[in-house]
């Protein structure tokens, strides 16, 4: 029996054992056609994906497994799938009740805990066809490698490694902002009425994209690629 408290516990015993996020741990965990998933079992992914662990209370004993994973998710854009596509020759069947259904499986809280959110078009033919020289995989391993290290020299000195582990101290101190950046963040947190949370989670982002171009400070181009990323946050205004 597969059965899943969040994805947290296996609870087809007495005694609980770890469960997928904790079997996850040091890797990814992938879930395809997220709003497929019961609301109460996403809504209670929030507890791992902020503390990196599970905490299991029973009456007979109390349990911490790890749960340190890197969550990636996929869905479509409604129930049809079609919704948005400019290519396809038969247009999105969904009501806009059937939209917001699916949708609203998943909570603004979830969704503030999932650093990008990336819209996927279908891909032309004629893209599928060109053969263009690409950046090779070697490449890109080799300056991830060069921009880890970057963030560990940095945050060495805390215990972390990687942007993300960064809380509110080390962002105030490693993602200052110049004033035009300031004015944009202000501007777009307005706009979109974002939780503190995203709010940090768009400077660490803005913070990993700096580093990726090998720069010691935050531009603005640097935050507004952040900003594009929360996809979710722009559609719920």
């Amino acid at each position: 029996m597969f059965s899943f408290v969040a994805l947290t516990i296996k609870t087809d015993s007495s005694y609980p054992r770890p469960g997928e996020v904790s079997l996850a741990t040091n890797g990814v965990l992938f879930l395809d056609e997220l709003p497929e998933f019961k609301k109460n079992v996403l809504e209670m992914l929030r507890q791992p994906l902020e503390d990196g662990q599970v905490s299991i209370s029973r009456a007979a004993l109390s349990l911490t497994y790890p749960a340190n994973f890197m969550l990636i998710a996929a869905m479509n854009p409604c129930p049809c799938g079609y919704l948005g596509d400019p290519h396809q020759q038969n247009p999105c069947s969904c009501t806009p009740a059937m939209i917001q259904r699916y949708r609203s499986k998943l909570s603004g809280p979830l969704l503030d805990r999932i650093d990008l959110h990336i819209e996927v078009p279908r891909v032309p033919h004629k893209d599928l066809t060109e053969v263009e020289p690409a950046e090779s995989s070697a490449d890109i391993r080799q300056r991830v490698t060069r921009t880890r290290q970057v963030q560990r020299e940095r945050l060495c000195e805390f215990g972390l490694h990687t942007n993300a582990q960064m809380q509110t101290r080390h962002i105030g101190k490693f993602c200052q902002l110049d004033p035009a950046g300031e004015m944009l963040l202000e501007q777009v947190t307005c706009r979109l009425g974002l939780s503190a949370r995203s709010y940090t989670r768009i400077l660490k982002l803005a913070r990993t994209i700096a580093d990726l171009a090998d720069e010691k400070r935050i531009k603005r181009e640097h935050l507004a690629e952040a900003i594009q990323y929360r996809g979710f946050d722009r559609k719920m205004v």
